[in-house]
Formats: structure tokens, sequence, C-alpha cells
């Protein structure tokens, strides 16, 4: 984690537009292996988790206004509220785009928004898109954000393909349950 943390590494992206901070984060298919394992850690589980993952790209978005979560530091009253929880509850597919240089969009298939309730510092969503290799031929793919009524407009990252075709991958040491 503290190797894809490393900006310089190209796995992390910070943006802040209008007050808003933005922090994209590709996230490695080892990543999610170990945040599923158990005390079980053979190399048939590891497999198992591998090839559960290896069909989606998973990214990390976290937003935040005043070092709050959006929810804490943007609606002004109740109905402002009740639009933010929608937007980011149900919306956010139509909001985030990943498309590549030629302008191919890839179909986002889902996206987690877990409601924190105040007690983050930070809005923080998982977007997940279908890996296609020919896509991933391309050198970069575009990340995009629209505005979410935070007068940002349109936040834009550029991800290099290269670091999700040649993502690290974690030595697991083995461990079985007995």
């Amino acid at each position: 984690m503290t190797y894809v943390l490393d900006e310089s590494n190209g796995y992390v992206q910070h943006k802040t537009v209008n007050g808003v901070d933005f922090t994209l984060m590709y996230r490695p298919i080892d990543l999610l292996v170990q945040q599923e394992l158990d005390d079980n850690t053979s190399k048939e589980s590891i497999m198992a988790l591998r090839e559960k993952f290896k069909s989606h790209i998973y990214f990390n978005l976290s937003i935040s206004k005043n070092n709050k979560e959006l929810l804490s530091a943007v609606p002004k009253n109740e109905n402002e509220f009740g639009a933010m929880v929608n937007q980011l509850s149900f919306e956010m597919d139509e909001r985030v785009h990943l498309f590549t240089k030629s302008k191919d969009t890839i179909e986002m298939t889902d996206f987690i928004y877990p409601r924190m309730y105040g007690m983050s510092r930070s809005t923080n969503m998982m977007f997940i898109f279908p890996r296609d290799k020919k896509l991933l031929a391309e050198a970069y793919l575009n990340f995009t954000v629209e505005d979410l009524g935070l007068s940002t407009g349109e936040v834009k990252f550029k991800i290099n393909t290269s670091l999700i075709k040649e993502a690290p991958r974690l030595s697991f040491k083995e461990h079985k349950n007995e």
C-alpha cells in the first residue's frame, strides 16, 4: 500500500479545484486479494481471489471539502442534503466516466458508496470497470468526474495504462487454517 500511495509511482493522483480535493487511486488486484483474505492464505485461495478480481479495473475516488466528507461540508439545507445523498448513492454511474484517447467509453460495471455519517475526512467511493485488453492497449485512459454541484467543472485524470497492465503483485505468505 505504501508503494501505491507514493504519488511518484503513478497509482495515486491529487487535484484541488475550487477548494474541493479529489484523489484518484488505481487499486491493483493484489490489494483487493489481500483485503479479502482471512487466515487462510493458501495458494488455492489466493489464486481463486485473483481469478475473481482479474476481469475488472478498480479505482478509489476520494472527494473532500475543508477536510470533511461532502455531506458534512456542502449541503446548506435538508433539500440539498437529500439531493446530494441521492446523487452519491444512485447517480455516480452517470457522473463518472472512463474513456480512451480515441473517446471509446468503457461502461461502468458498478460503484460503491459507503455512507460514513460524518465520521470520515472525505467521501470515498469505488468504481469498477471491465478490464478490456483492446482498450488497455491504448497509452492512457481518461477518468472524469462531472461537476457534482461543487462548482468544480469536470475534473479529469489521465491514467497510464502500463500501471494497470504491470501492477505490482504481493508475495503472500502461505498459511492454512487447521
